[in-house]
């Protein structure tokens, strides 16, 4: 069985990424327990709701550390929506905020331009700029599901895997080593999200 720890930091509801893990053959173990993410094999950080209260949710239960320990030890990661933006070294939103650091680069939120709301909500096309592991058996231009005002902007071209079109070009899929991040909602995505979260549980391995 192909085990998984999803990261609660107390901040969003987070049953349609347990259910979606589940129907791709994953055993879910959801906590906030900070001894059960430095036990992990695979982790899956998703977040909803703005940067700072989901970093200072992840602080308040020891999370953070915890994921830093896991991280050393080879544990993948797999970061969704503002938990991707978590990646990175801090966010403008709503303030400044220290992320993850993980990442070099920071969170921005989307200018204004004629004719784009802001949230980018709904279906968009990621077009793929580097072969990995989490995109086995998805094509360039695949549709996945957005809900987001902040966009990563990594310091380097080094960790972007794919990128969307939104006014601008951004990148919607990072990767450095055994850590993943996604902008869009693979659990909302239908067959295409699917199969991302099924090649994470399956396919990708710790170092």
């Amino acid at each position: 069985m192909n085990e998984v720890v999803l990261i609660d930091a107390g901040v969003g509801n987070l049953h349609s990424v347990h259910k979606a893990l589940e129907k791709v053959g994953a055993r879910v173990h959801r906590t906030q327990d900070p001894e059960v993410v430095r036990r992990a094999s695979k982790m899956v950080l998703p977040g909803v709701g703005a940067f700072g209260d989901f970093m200072a949710g992840l602080r308040k239960h020891g999370l953070e550390e915890a994921v830093r320990e896991a991280l050393a030890r080879g544990v993948p990661l797999l970061g969704i929506c503002v938990g991707m933006q978590a990646l990175f070294e801090v966010s403008y939103e709503l303030g400044t905020h220290a992320g993850l650091g993980l990442l070099p680069g920071e969170v921005r939120r989307f200018p204004d331009q004629p004719g784009l709301k802001v949230p980018h909500t709904g279906w968009n096309q990621i077009w793929i700029r580097k072969t990995s592991p989490l995109l086995t058996g998805i094509p360039s231009g695949a549709y996945v599901y957005f809900n987001h005002s902040y966009y990563c902007v990594p310091a380097s071209d080094a960790p972007v895997v794919a990128e969307t079109d939104y006014g601008l070009r951004y990148a919607s899929i990072v990767q450095k080593d055994h850590i993943f991040g996604v902008q869009f909602h693979p659990e909302k995505s239908q067959r295409v999200g699917l199969q991302i979260l099924a090649n994470f549980v399956e396919r990708i391995t710790g170092v």
